[in-house]
């Protein structure tokens, strides 16, 4: 028997009945005082493990340096509701200080440190940031807006427990704090969107929400994690809720400084790793002897290859199975460990605790079991809306049901399956393609690192589909040419959604949150160096 289905053969209460217990559960009134629970009942216990750094904190740790910073950033004026900018690397001052903030009742506004000038005075100005905590590698792209902006005191961190940071924590170390003045309602982060189509929208999520994801990640499987690999940056949604449902669990966090494809089952093997997010693209890395060499029991994939799911559970001998969220609602579906019979199915699963789904058609009527629509979501806990932003939120939130904007499916026996972006189709010929389809279709090709499929325009069908590709470090369009990408759709999809158009990228321009720009992938003239397909030949 494989350590896998040992893991499966465990006994777990069935999904009904676990669904109604976590709901059933309290939840602590605040983020600090889950917290202060943990430091109670675990003090000794490391909670955070910066381990590329050696910096770990053991939660009674950890309650303290909160409680200090949080003095110390109480005495420079933060208080209730204040709005400051954490623009920081992966370090462990990074969860410290959003603990700290959500501690005073302030709120976070985190802040991607590959931003551009234009991209942080637009974050820092929308989200009326009134103190900035930064890098000292960040300094020069703040400096060179800093007259454009309204006077912003800024705390420059050197590094942990360098002499200033260290001093500014000893201000606040002898201070004792008032009773946190934060509720299940109070807002704790402003969380900025991708901006798919333009600058991104600020999702204003309470501490009821962040509760809630982390509960629901902690408790769903009915396992107990404890060790939790964290390796995407801190300003994205993963590595906070992990950090919440490390603490539910009074587990240890373990987080990399930065992601690494060709590192990551190392550190899973190294540092004991039961629960991580497996990007498909470790599956892309050389095979090794030691691969199933783990103690993995359950790793989440997000838009995973039908091809490679058994694939990549047989090579590293581990349960995978898809869910899906969203920053404004947090997690949403997932596929329960026990469900086997989903493996390479593509589906998401069903509705997490705290949450409700439905399908709808345009005028927001269910749709029929089996039929395309779109997904909305209700429940507690979800955004409060778009800062500043109330026609977005008007939008989106509707009667309480947030719009995805994703389109999927539901069978019989609820499992929904995403078909692709609402606003992300490809209209060919009267026919709607999802890019999403032939991107997972194409993902499946080992040389491929990378693919956006896009909408070009076309006389006679209206649209064509053009795919951009990236391929593995080393090869080149010779290893894997147009003709076999061609023969690979052709093999997979239905005739019309083939790709017409097939063209080769050094890379693919990004989002704030490291999703593919795709609108800036049809803008210009997209003509240039592509291969046609049907005159066979290249422009």
């Amino acid at each position: 028997m494989s350590r896998r289905e040992r893991v499966l053969s465990m006994p777990v209460v069935p999904w009904p009945e676990r669904r109604r217990q976590i709901e059933t559960q309290p939840l602590p009134p605040s983020v600090p005082a889950l917290l202060a629970e943990a430091a109670a009942s675990a003090p000794d216990v490391v909670a955070l493990d910066f381990f590329e750094d050696a910096h770990r904190l053991t939660y009674a740790e950890l309650s303290a340096e909160v409680e200090a910073l949080a003095a110390a950033l109480m005495a420079r004026g933060v208080d209730r509701a204040t709005h400051v900018g954490v623009m920081l690397p992966n370090v462990i001052s990074f969860p410290v200080t959003w603990l700290a903030l959500a501690r005073l009742g302030a709120v976070m506004v985190p802040i991607n440190g590959a931003f551009t000038t234009r991209e942080l005075s637009y974050v820092l100005s929308d989200a009326d940031v009134g103190l900035l905590i930064m890098d000292e590698s960040y300094v020069p792209t703040f400096s060179a807006i800093s007259e454009q902006l309204a006077p912003l005191p800024v705390i420059v961190h050197d590094g942990f427990r360098t002499e200033r940071w260290a001093s500014l924590l000893a201000q606040g170390a002898a201070t004792k704090l008032p009773p946190c003045p934060a509720g299940h309602a109070d807002l704790l982060n402003i969380q900025y969107t991708s901006g798919t189509t333009g600058f991104p929208k600020g999702c204003m999520l309470s501490h009821l929400y962040w509760l809630i994801i982390g509960k629901v990640n902690a408790t769903r499987d009915g396992r107990d994690f404890r060790r939790i690999l964290a390796a995407t940056p801190f300003f994205y949604m993963d590595p906070q809720w992990q950090t919440m449902m490390t603490f539910y669990l009074r587990a240890t966090l373990f987080v990399a400084r930065r992601p690494s494809a060709s590192r990551f089952m190392g550190w899973v093997q190294r540092h004991r790793i039961q629960f991580a997010l497996l990007p498909e693209i470790v599956h892309k890395q050389p095979p090794k002897a030691d691969d199933a060499d783990n103690e993995i029991i359950r790793v989440n994939c997000y838009g995973l290859s039908h091809k490679n799911h058994a694939q990549i559970e047989a090579r590293f001998d581990l349960v995978c199975r898809e869910a899906f969220g969203m920053t404004e609602v947090g997690s949403v579906l997932f596929v329960p460990m026990e469900a086997t019979e989903t493996v390479g199915t593509g589906t998401c699963g069903l509705p997490v605790p705290y949450r409700e789904t439905r399908i709808v058609d345009s005028d927001r009527a269910d749709v029929a079991v089996g039929e395309i629509g779109e997904l909305i979501v209700r429940g507690p806990g979800i955004l409060q809306g778009y800062y500043k932003n109330p026609a977005a939120t008007a939008d989106a939130l509707r009667d309480g049901w947030f719009h995805t904007g994703d389109l999927f499916r539901k069978n019989s026996a609820g499992y929904h399956t995403i078909v692709g972006r609402k606003k992300d189709m490809i209209r060919r010929a009267g026919e709607n393609i999802s890019a999403r389809e032939v991107e997972a279709v194409l993902l499946a090709m080992p040389e491929i690192a990378e693919v956006a499929a896009v909408p070009v325009p076309d006389p006679e069908r209206d649209e064509e589909v053009k795919v951009l590709v990236r391929l593995q470090a080393g090869l080149t369009r010779a290893d894997l040419p147009p003709e076999l990408i061609i023969a690979h759709c052709a093999a997979n999809l239905a005739k019309f959604k083939v790709p017409r158009y097939v063209k080769y990228v050094e890379s693919l321009p990004l989002t704030s949150s490291g999703k593919i720009a795709k609108h800036l992938l049809v803008a210009g003239d997209w003509q240039v160096d592509v291969y046609d397909r049907v005159d066979g030949a290249w422009r």
